[in-house]
């Protein structure tokens, strides 16, 4: 069995602990400071629509930006990607990893495809490290061969210094603790962005795609394994950040009466940042479509939508308008043992991080209803 790692759920020795995969985020406004972007509001430029399209293999997103203003605006827009940490106690999926863009990241303005720039920190403790790491000859990004290799042939005094500040850290599943090799630990921050001009009174089209990271367990993490059904200390943590309703888990119960008390099910996560959404002007997204699709039509999906309709097999669809991003979006996926290849299940041994609630306010359109497969019985 492995044991409680924080908190941590128990599980047996064929389940992974669950991490959150990490999330993804909505594009917003930003100004070049000295050291990094910084996010600015923007009253001029609104969000006429959006549409966007999440899956486990791409996100697609496609924004219709109007200037209502008088005269031309020439900007910054700014994609900030995941946070890439190197925890040797969870793993994450990345797509393309030990490269600068490891979610194959693609971007195009009215047709004509942009090279963004790429901006990347190096924090530890909240503090940049950057300049640090970059003397030192070690890369910026924390996974792969690349700053593993630059690590270990950091001087003694140094490693010292940057075990004490949380830079690197011991192997803790090293062999022998005592001489352990130390291991990048530290927090890469990458945004990219480019200058765009937003004609006065105009309407500019901006279309972004990727392939997303996607988290993952193999096992159910909302399950009393004492009284063999949907339960234990993540349940309502479930209900809240998935809007898990009682048609999975009614099919979570089924599944386990058939499986000798454990449902043959194992999780998916994918994360996105709408709320970055309200750094434009108005703060509302006039008209907002969301498409999610779960898969296989066997696969199990829920999420937090309003409004949310089944449009195909695999897709659900929500359409709203005058539409507040309130909340980030956070979608789970149940897949069954038999139907995926075990070299596709995520193992993320890592207990998931608790929801933070957002502050209570009035909105035009809120997402807190379940979606996806509500019917779902098994």
């Amino acid at each position: 069995m492995l044991k409680k790692l924080g908190a941590a759920l128990v599980t047996s020795a064929a389940m992974a602990l669950p991490a959150l995969g990490p999330a993804l985020a909505n594009d917003t406004m930003a100004k070049l400071d000295t050291g990094g972007l910084v996010w600015v509001r923007t009253d001029s430029i609104s969000i006429a629509s959006e549409d966007l399209f999440i899956s486990e293999n791409e996100v697609r997103v496609a924004y219709q930006f109007r200037n209502d203003d008088k005269v031309d605006v020439e900007s910054i827009v700014a994609f900030p990607m995941p946070d890439i940490h190197n925890d040797p106690y969870f793993g994450i999926a990345i797509p393309e990893p030990g490269i600068d863009n490891f979610l194959s990241f693609t971007v195009e303005m009215d047709g004509r495809a942009l090279t963004p720039q790429l901006e990347q920190r190096a924090f530890s403790a909240e503090l940049d490290v950057t300049a640090e790491l970059k003397a030192a000859a070690v890369p910026v990004n924390p996974i792969g061969d690349a700053a593993l290799a630059a690590v270990k042939k950091l001087p003694r005094e140094k490693v010292r210094d940057w075990l004490a500040r949380g830079i690197v850290a011991r192997d803790v599943f090293a062999e022998d603790p005592d001489r352990a090799p130390v291991i990048p630990a530290w927090t890469m921050k990458s945004t990219y962005w480019w200058k765009a001009k937003f004609p006065a009174g105009k309407t500019v089209s901006v279309k972004h795609r990727y392939r997303p990271s996607v988290g993952g367990t193999t096992g159910i993490s909302f399950w009393d394994w004492d009284a063999q059904k949907v339960g234990g200390s993540y349940l309502e943590e479930y209900r809240y950040k998935y809007c898990l309703d009682a048609g999975i888990e009614r099919a979570m119960n089924n599944a386990a009466k058939q499986n000798d008390g454990y449902p043959n099910y194992w999780e998916n996560w994918i994360s996105y940042v709408l709320t970055t959404g309200g750094h434009w002007g108005g703060s509302t997204i006039e008209k907002f479509t969301l498409t999610i699709d779960k898969g296989s039509p066997k696969n199990l999906v829920s999420f937090c939508g309003q409004d949310v309709k089944k449009i195909g097999p695999t897709t659900f669809q929500m359409v709203a308008e005058n539409f507040y991003p309130d909340r980030d979006l956070d979608i789970l996926i149940l897949k069954k043992f038999e139907d995926t290849p075990s070299s596709d299940r995520a193992f993320a041994p890592q207990a998931p991080q608790a929801p933070g609630r957002e502050a209570e306010r009035g909105k035009p359109t809120p997402m807190a209803s379940p979606a996806g497969d509500t019917d779902a019985e098994n």
